[in-house]
């Protein structure tokens, strides 16, 4: 399938899809209940069959049992390292080092602030971080919010359509901060041409990886990427609030200071020193004692985003949201949806994105009628496609129910229209 390929598409051809799928015996790896369309991977995952089982090792033999002796005896100390490297080969970081540990917030603190003291050392007069409008709005929190700690006059440039990038690096840019998949409209960056038009006006490189990671090919090492940063319960399926990881290039694991200098980033954690020496390469990045019974579940989704060719699994995930783009088209033509995801597959992530006047109301009219996608302000239903287990008649069927939602306006019950706390 094309996305030129105009021809009209049956339900028959998505079934005879779901068939001819290499890699559709994956979906057995995971729980998915009976008859729901699961569209939301790309904010959390759904859960490997393999993770009770893993969770309940950690909790019945190596808490229950083996107690404080797990930290050696099940190599407790070592997961945050073991997991990373694991990380490290899935987006192509053979160059540098990863470790998992804290949120992705806290990753981006410390390796912005890192980076920000690399530059002040070579090129004080650079004072401004550039990132864009359309970035996942925790990251310019946090560069607003280390800015004014450090109080030292820096400033953060956002990307737009009244000021494109190639504009932004101008001579007094510190860091480019991108998130290689945009959280709202699946928008992708091409990461080797920024990286090195970012290094060609003298700055360094920062990219989050969240919606990109087990879904999209990532190869921040041939990129030249600076640092990387991302989470592990969207497309690793690692778990609500399952840790994040942190990426540094070898070049600057030597230099990088980052500020959160817990003991666990120390060379020497349990000789208990008073003063902080940070401990060499990826491992000073650690900050605190980790949470091991989400770590250990994390490993299971990793592992098997591991066991695919993230070539093929690139090819279901753009077959599958060209599929929905190409139903839509054909289906809902007489509806009020607007894509906002490129259909250029080369600009594309793993999740298509639409436009709709009662976005909310009919995404929860939709999770009612078991199609779980998700919305986005302002006005955006957004449906991720996690090619691991989401197949071509699971396309359809959301399609379809996404048409009679609109058709018959069952979005208009009341029921559909209160707001809870997450949306």
């Amino acid at each position: 399938m094309t996305d030129t390929d105009r021809t009209p598409i049956t339900r028959a051809f998505c079934a005879e899809a779901d068939a001819q799928d290499p890699l559709a015996g994956l979906r057995d790896e995971f729980l998915l209940p009976e008859g729901l369309v699961y569209l939301d991977g790309n904010s959390l995952g759904a859960r490997p069959k393999g993770a009770l089982e893993r969770a309940a090792a950690v909790i019945e033999r190596e808490w229950g049992h083996d107690l404080i002796a797990s930290w050696n005896t099940h190599d407790w100390f070592e997961l945050p390292k073991r997991i990373g490297a694991k990380i490290g080969r899935l987006i192509g970081g053979e160059r540098g080092g990863c470790v998992v540990s804290d949120t992705t917030s806290i990753n981006l603190f410390k390796v912005l602030a890192a980076a920000l003291k690399i530059q002040d050392q070579a090129a004080p007069e650079r004072r401004v971080i550039v990132s864009e409008r359309e970035n996942f709005p925790t990251d310019l929190y946090m560069v607003e919010g280390l800015a004014k700690l450090l109080d030292r006059g820096y400033e953060l440039r956002l990307v737009d359509e009244d000021l494109p990038l190639s504009e932004a690096l101008r001579e007094d840019v510190a860091v480019l901060l991108l998130t290689h998949v945009n959280y709202r409209t699946g928008a992708l960056w091409d990461m080797a041409a920024e990286t090195r038009r970012a290094h060609e006006a003298g700055a360094l490189v920062l990219w989050d990886l969240c919606h990109s990671v087990g879904a999209v090919p990532v190869r921040v090492s041939e990129a030249d990427a600076d640092f990387a940063i991302g989470c592990t319960y969207k497309y690793l399926n690692g778990g609500p609030g399952s840790p994040a990881f942190v990426w540094v290039h070898e070049r600057h694991q030597a230099a990088a200071e980052q500020p959160l200098s817990g003991w666990w980033g120390h060379a020497s954690p349990f000789d208990m020193a008073v003063a902080f020496e940070p401990a060499p390469g990826i491992d000073r990045f650690l900050t605190g004692t980790q949470p091991i019974v989400s770590l250990a579940m994390t490993e299971v989704g990793v592992d098997l985003a591991l066991s695919v060719d993230d070539r093929a699994l690139r090819e279901k995930s753009l077959a599958l949201t060209t599929l929905f783009m190409r139903l839509v088209d054909q289906r809902l033509a007489h509806h009020d949806l607007t894509l906002i995801t490129p259909e250029d597959p080369e600009r594309r992530g793993s999740h298509v994105s639409y436009r709709h006047p009662e976005g909310y109301a009919v995404m929860q009219a939709l999770i009612a009628n078991g199609v779980v996608g998700d919305y986005r302000e302002p006005e955006v239903l957004r449906f991720g496609i996690t090619p691991l287990y989401v197949g071509f008649l699971d396309v359809w069927d959301a399609v379809e129910t996404l048409r009679w939602v609109l058709d018959e306006e069952v979005w208009r019950a009341p029921e559909f229209q209160t707001r809870g706390a997450v949306t």
